[in-house]
């Protein structure tokens, strides 16, 4: 399991603005064995790849949005050679575009994409928030339908368990279906408010449970992301790693 911790570079992204490679390089100093992309912070793909590769980061992910998939698939699949990763994800939807008939549409181009790549081995996820329950699809809300488990939906799922906790539901509960269709998850922790972003092992959600089934489903990434930090997000991620390792031990016996 411990080779399967990454950071979601969101969290660090004033930090990475003002010293990529020295963040990058923290990063791997402090134990993480992964990063996912979210943007190139004045980078060419290349430079920020061969960066990685020299530290020994893998790249679980690249976040590519819903034209992309749709119009230049080719340039994305390269980029996703350059970082050697496989898996492509859909991180957001604005907001003029959730309504159903914008899910639908949406869900049909990323199976369309998903279909072309799939015998290059590549992987189309979709990266939820809470406002996808706000919108309902077919008697279930548009995150179900965007990710319904059946043979004829190639989309997989990266589910974010903050949003669903976020939106009233479980977020254990919530992610069984995806068994063998969710290679990546996030991992955030809400604080006793309900509301804020936490470290994980600080906050309310409890992840040992939702680990365990991801060690015996197909999560092959625990990636965890924390939006807005107290104070020096790299301190933050330190608590996380620390409680991820601990964890560890415990599955490990």
């Amino acid at each position: 399991m411990r080779g399967k911790f990454a950071v979601q570079l969101y969290t660090l992204r004033k930090e990475l603005d003002k010293d990529l490679p020295q963040v990058l390089k923290n990063l791997k100093e402090m134990g993480w064995s992964g990063v996912q992309l979210a943007g190139y912070h004045g980078y060419h793909p290349k430079e920020l790849a061969a960066l990685l590769k020299e530290l020994g980061l893998f790249v679980a992910g690249i976040p590519v949005d819903i034209e992309r998939m749709q119009n230049d698939l080719t340039s994305v699949l390269n980029e996703a050679d350059l970082f050697n990763t496989k898996d492509l994800f859909l991180p957001y939807i604005p907001e003029e575009k959730r309504n159903e008939e914008n899910y639908i549409a949406i869900r049909k181009v990323l199976n369309e994409a998903a279909l072309k790549i799939r015998n290059k081995g590549y992987r189309i996820s979709y990266h939820n928030h809470d406002f996808e329950f706000d919108t309902w699809i077919n008697s279930k809300s548009a995150l179900e339908f965007m990710l319904e488990p059946t043979q004829n939906n190639e989309v997989l799922a990266q589910i974010d368990v903050y949003w669903v906790k976020k939106a009233g539901r479980d977020p254990l509960e919530f992610i069984k279906p995806y068994a063998n269709r969710m290679p990546i998850i996030h991992l955030k922790d809400m604080a006793a408010d309900n509301q804020d972003f936490a470290a994980l092992g600080t906050g309310i959600i409890d992840f040992e449970p939702i680990i365990s089934w991801g060690e015996a489903n197909g999560i092959e990434w625990y990636v965890v992301e924390q939006d807005e930090c107290p104070g020096d997000p790299i301190d933050s991620l330190q608590i996380s790693l620390d409680y991820l390792n601990q964890l560890n031990k415990q599955h490990n016996g």
